[in-house]
Order: structure tokens, then sequence, then C-alpha cells
């Protein structure tokens, strides 16, 4: 009986697991197995070891690529990461219109992912047909260059990332919130606290697990960074916004150098692989301290 329920359940497994095989693992892995050969197209030519490695390191573009990354990896910290836990906050105390605000502000989440890009591409338009230069020019104040500026081309493309993902942490914040014990901020409240004390004290303790995770899922997700700047900026100006994920797509689809894709791809695997783990050991800790 044990072995024939064992049966049926791997039976049931194996539909799930062919499609995991042959969409992520088989190409994850010959992906990586092909990054170590000298590529005619999709095909493995020749062993070359780390010679795509190289070739791909000591582009003179590399290091300012991934730098650009790690720029957007920060800023959005700096912009996307603390606005939901806030937005949060502010809705768990609202008494009245709580669905009207959650209903809102998770709307952008629902709109294709292109339609954002072209979207905030017209209200960042350079000309006086621009959103943010038609707001300017009601004060009198000439067009701006927004996405041609090398110094704000990165955090802008970072607000638009923003917009449309800030509804669905929102509503992660906010289910942990209500899942904090209201003794806790019934007991705050007997002792005097404020609404800043509470969040500072009760809140945010409460929440630090989901914070944490949250905080690494959003570097792993904005260090693949790829359609924004490909559709909004075409990775200008003079290569300013261009990631690691842009420059893969330019050498296996513009260019024509597999070898090199695939290393690159290698690379950003390795990047992954480490806050991958990382994440996963911190989700272990924090299940073992709530147990």
């Amino acid at each position: 009986m044990k072995l024939k329920k064992k049966f049926s359940a791997w039976l049931l497994m194996i539909p799930a697991l062919l499609a995991l095989y042959f969409a992520i693992w088989r190409p994850q892995i010959m992906g990586i197995v092909w990054s170590f050969f000298k590529m005619n197209g999709y095909n493995a030519e020749e062993f070359v070891g780390l010679q795509n490695y190289k070739e791909v390191m000591a582009d003179t573009e590399f290091v300012k690529i991934l730098l650009n990354t790690v720029k957007y990896v920060i800023w959005s910290l700096i912009i996307g990461f603390i606005p939901p836990v806030i937005i949060a906050v502010i809705l768990n105390e609202m008494v009245h219109l709580k669905g009207f605000f959650k209903t809102v502000l998770y709307l952008p989440v629902m709109l294709p992912g292109i339609v954002v890009m072209l979207l905030w591409y017209y209200i960042y338009y350079p000309d006086a047909s621009g959103l943010f230069n038609i707001i300017l020019g009601h004060f009198g104040i000439e067009p701006q260059m927004w996405l041609s500026n090398a110094n704000l081309t990165i955090p802008l493309i970072v607000i638009s990332m923003t917009w449309k993902s800030m509804g669905a942490s929102m509503l992660l914040y906010y289910s942990a919130l209500q899942s904090i014990n209201g003794e806790l901020y019934e007991a705050a409240i007997l002792d005097g606290a404020g609404i800043l004390k509470r969040i500072r004290y009760v809140t945010l303790p409460q929440i630090s697990g989901v914070l944490l995770l949250s905080l690494v899922n959003q570097i792993i997700t904005v260090f693949q960074v790829m359609e924004q700047p490909m559709t909004m900026t075409g990775g200008g100006p003079n290569g300013a916004s261009i990631s690691l994920g842009y420059q893969l797509y330019q050498y296996a689809f513009v260019s024509g150098r597999i070898g090199h894709a695939l290393a690159l791809g290698g690379i950003m695997f390795v990047f992954l692989a480490i806050a991958t783990a990382f994440y996963f050991y911190l989700n272990h800790k924090i299940e073992q301290n709530v147990d």
C-alpha cells in the first residue's frame, strides 16, 4: 500500500517535474555548460574554458554596466522599499475607505509592463508635450531632457518600476500588519504610546522578518532589470542606463555573441545564486523564530 501511494504521488508529480526540467533546469544547465564553448549560433563548436568569461570581464564597458546595475538596486531600495511600508501602515491605521485605497493603489500592478514603460516614457518626454514638462511650463520653466540626463535616468526608471510594483508590496506588508496581535497595540496605548511609538516598538519588530525577506527579494529582482532600460532609453544616454540584463540581451540578439551572452548569464547566475541562498537562509531562520 505504501509503495502504491508513493507511486501514485510520483505519477502526479511527473508532469510538473518535466515542465520544470525542460523550462528551467535544462536551459540553465545547458547555458552554463555552453558558456565554456566557442559558439556558432546556438551550436557548441570548441571548448575554450574561461575564455568567454575573460572577454566579457575584459570588456571596457563591463565595470560601468555592473555599477549601473548596482545603482538600479540602490535606487530601488531608496525609492521603492520604504514607501509601500509607510502606505501599508497608514492603511492599517485608517478606519474608513480602506478597500477603495487598496484597490486604487493596486491598479498599476494589473497593467501590462510594456504599457507602464511607455506611459512613463511619455511622462518623461523631453519636449513640451511631456507631462512633467507641461507642469514645468505652467511655472515658466524650460522643458527638461529627463531621460537624456545621465545623472537622472536610472532614478527616473526606478520611479516607474516602483509605481508599478508598489501596490503588490503594500498588500504584502498590509497582510503582515493584519496578523499582529491587537493586544500588543492595546497594551502600548495603555502605556501612553502614540502612533509613532506604536510603529517603532510594536509594528516594525513584528513585521521585521517580512521586511528583511522583501529587501533581499527586491535586490534579486532589480538586479535582473532589462525591459525598462531597453524600452525607455535603449541603454542611453551613452550607456548610462544599460544593465547587465540588457547587455546580455544585446550580446545574444543584437551582436550575435552567444558565447559572451552565456558567460554573462553565468556571472549573473553566481550573483543571484548567492543572494537566493541568503534569502532561503533568512526565510528558514525566520520560520524557526515564528515556530
